[in-house]
């Protein structure tokens, strides 16, 4: 910023291609009190791609191109806020992923010598792996570190979703929200966080397609392919809202609209792509009832002599 504020009257837009460190470099140039934009990263490398020399001062130059002739397409920065949730919420996923994979370390392990768990509750894993640690005291040296381990990891996510979930409760977006069946605190949470400000989508519709969750198009003279999701959009914010709509067609047992179309479409096209088709369904709903304040419409039940 030191280098900046002795040009401060010279500069009028500050262009920033999007990266990780973009969000941080945002904040700090606006706190400093100059216009900033984050722009898109494919359409930047394109604009950029036509140079013939690839080098830091030739993509500066570019972007200050792009800024001058207005030939760049602006990126959302998310809040500070949404920011800080994000990260508590990667940092639970990458918590669970880590426990996961000492569990199934476990299991390799065991495997090996003959001992099988089989299909175990995760409450019952601990005192099942001490059963089988009695037939073979050999292996305590090997499986008792990484036990432990993971028994101390689960006590810590108990806690972690102790407090998301009280955080959960008291926001009323994410109250509202939790009127879907299927979508609980990390959902709520992890959806606030990613869409940050409702108001940057026009049309519901264009939640799904930011997610990745409409299909790819490929048009071309005669040929027209519709192709699976884009997978486009946030990672993990679809992966949860598959796990939504997963417990909402078969966990859940409330009636609702949505779910007997889902029920339905899984008939006729499987399982696994209803659950997509539900979860992009979802991403249009959540978004129309943070934008309404409204909670979920499950709607009433076809009677008998109407169906």
């Amino acid at each position: 910023m030191k280098a900046l504020a002795r040009r401060r009257e010279q500069i009028t837009l500050v262009g920033i291609e999007a990266c990780p460190l973009s969000e941080w470099l945002y904040g700090a140039l606006v706190e400093s009190g100059f216009q900033a934009v984050c722009i898109e990263t494919r359409h930047a490398q394109r604009f950029l791609s036509s140079r013939p020399n690839k080098t830091d001062r030739s993509d500066a130059r570019g972007i200050a191109d792009m800024m001058r002739l207005g030939h760049y397409r602006p990126v959302h920065v998310k809040s500070k806020a949404s920011q800080l949730l994000r990260t508590v919420l990667i940092a639970r996923k990458k918590f669970v992923d880590h426990m996961l994979a000492i569990e199934n370390t476990i299991r390799g392990l065991l495997k090996v010598h003959g001992l099988k768990l089989g299909n175990v509750h995760r409450s019952a894993f601990a005192a099942t792996v001490e059963t089988l640690l009695a037939d073979a005291p050999d292996l305590r040296l090997a499986i008792e570190p990484l036990l432990e381990a993971r028994n101390m990891m689960r006590k810590q996510k108990v806690l972690f979703d102790r407090r998301l979930g009280q955080m959960a409760r008291k926001d009323e977006v994410c109250k509202r929200l939790m009127t879907v069946s299927g979508v609980g605190p990390i959902v709520s949470l992890l959806f606030k966080a990613t869409i940050d400000d409702p108001s940057r989508f026009k049309d519901s519709r264009a939640v799904a397609a930011h997610l990745g969750l409409t299909p790819r198009v490929y048009q071309s003279g005669e040929i027209d392919r519709c192709g699976h999701v884009s997978k486009c959009g946030d990672k993990l914010m679809r992966h949860a809202l598959y796990e939504a709509a997963n417990a909402h067609l078969r966990r859940s047992t409330k009636w609702s609209m949505l779910r007997a179309w889902g029920v339905k479409l899984a008939k006729r096209i499987g399982a696994k792509k209803a659950c997509v088709a539900v979860a992009r369904k979802l991403a249009v709903i959540m978004h129309r009832m943070w934008v309404d304040g409204a909670d979920f419409r499950f709607g009433q039940r076809p009677t008998a002599s109407a169906a």
